[in-house]
């Protein structure tokens, strides 16, 4: 899309009407009804494809549960749970038929077991890997801690599973706006060290609101 007034006018382009038409179709999609339609908790318990997929995934307790909820209005899509590696399964949503939200075990957590851990990252990486309708994963960070090792570790983990991953900074409105933008330049650093990595950060707050509407457009791109 061309940012330059001369160049757009040539080309009849109207790049304002453009963007309010990409948030005008991640609404739609997003206002579409929202269904849980099966939970796995091995890789040979995964349901066929319905279609283009993206699947949230994160450290435990990052706000990934409350992201899907605000993304999609519905309070309770997700469970949001106090207490951090509940979630020990891929949950598979489907949003108004065209895209399969899947929202994946938590990682990190210390005091899970090692065997619970070991079994969260093999499945993880087993369906990563072997998932041809897998368009796109949504890496969550917290933009008010540090980057942790094993956010590292599963980008790493999605680089060598060749699955395109877009990191999404959440719980933007725990940060003051200097403290965002230092932020967000660190992890923009990181992203090009990986060659799976989307280009665009999103900054988000399930709180506030903030970035909803234009990660819900994103997402709309990458539905039937």
């Amino acid at each position: 899309m061309t940012t330059d007034p001369d160049v757009a006018g040539a080309e009849g382009v109207d790049t304002a009407a453009l963007e309010a038409a990409r948030i005008e179709a991640g609404r739609l999609l997003f206002a579409a009804p929202c269904t849980f339609v099966y939970a796995s908790q091995r890789i040979d318990q995964l349901p066929g494809p319905r279609g283009p997929e993206v699947a949230f995934a994160g450290r435990s307790n990052v706000g990934k549960s409350s992201l899907m909820n605000a993304l999609t209005g519905h309070s309770a899509l997700a469970r949001v749970s106090n207490t951090p590696g509940r979630t020990r399964q891929l949950n598979f949503f489907d949003l108004g038929g065209r895209l399969t939200l899947v929202d994946m075990p938590g990682y990190g957590y210390a005091k899970a077991g090692k065997d619970i851990k070991s079994d969260w990252q093999g499945l993880m990486f087993n369906y990563l890997r072997g998932r041809p309708s897998l368009r796109r994963v949504l890496l969550l960070l917290d933009a008010r801690i540090e980057l942790k090792d094993a956010d590292r570790a599963v980008m790493d983990l999605l680089d060598r599973a060749a699955v395109t991953f877009q990191l999404v900074l959440t719980k933007a409105d725990g940060v003051k706006p200097a403290a965002l933008a230092r932020k967000l330049a660190d992890v923009v650093a990181v992203v090009r060290k990986h060659p799976a990595a989307h280009p665009e950060v999103a900054v988000t707050s399930s709180a506030t609101g903030e970035g909803i509407a234009a990660l819900r457009a994103a997402l709309a791109e990458l539905a039937m």
